[in-house]
């Protein structure tokens, strides 16, 4: 999904400044099938708002700059729901992870049981996360999704735990490396 019609979607949900849908993306429910950086978020916004998708209201702040409240326009609705009617297109699994395990007769076996355990940890963290989040989602579709992200997370642990002793095994019978 395209930071466009992410923040539309966002916003679809309710109100929000930058900072609240920046921190939505980066540490919320969206962190898991998102990949949208900070520096594409506001220039989002900013032409979501000139193109009449949102508008934009400004809020004092003591010694703070104004802050800047996102709404969804009945135009900027109209835009979400034409672009969710178009096919979502295949997911993207690239993993620097998986492309660092292709080549891994290249390092020690030490090194490669450090980068499995530590993909272990990274899965079990999101876990845990994904299933705070449960308490918080809002909708059914919310619970759809973090659940399938949280069967998608317990898949890779599952796999990685069951196969990391085999993998270490076939690349110390491969030979010595480093």
């Amino acid at each position: 999904m395209d930071v466009r019609t992410l923040c539309l979607g966002i916003l679809a949900l309710g109100d929000a400044s930058g900072y609240e849908i920046k921190k939505m993306v980066a540490e919320g429910s969206f962190s898991f099938f998102s990949e949208a950086s900070y520096g594409s978020i506001y220039p989002s916004l900013t032409r979501l708002t000139e193109e009449g998708f949102v508008t934009c209201e400004f809020f004092s702040q003591d010694k703070r700059p104004d802050k800047k409240i996102y709404s969804l326009t009945e135009k900027g609705r109209l835009a979400l729901t034409e672009e969710l009617r178009r096919d979502p297109g295949p997911d993207k699994n690239r993993s620097e992870f998986l492309a660092a395990l292709l080549f891994a007769e290249a390092v020690s076996p030490d090194r490669i049981q450090n980068l499995v355990e530590e993909r272990i940890d990274e899965h079990r963290m999101k876990i845990r996360s994904l299933q705070k989040l449960l308490d918080e989602a809002m909708s059914p579709a919310s619970h759809f999704v973090i659940n399938y992200g949280i069967a998608m997370q317990k898949a890779a642990l599952d796999y990685l735990e069951h196969h990391q002793a085999s993998l270490i095994k076939k690349i110390i019978a491969a030979g010595p490396t480093e």
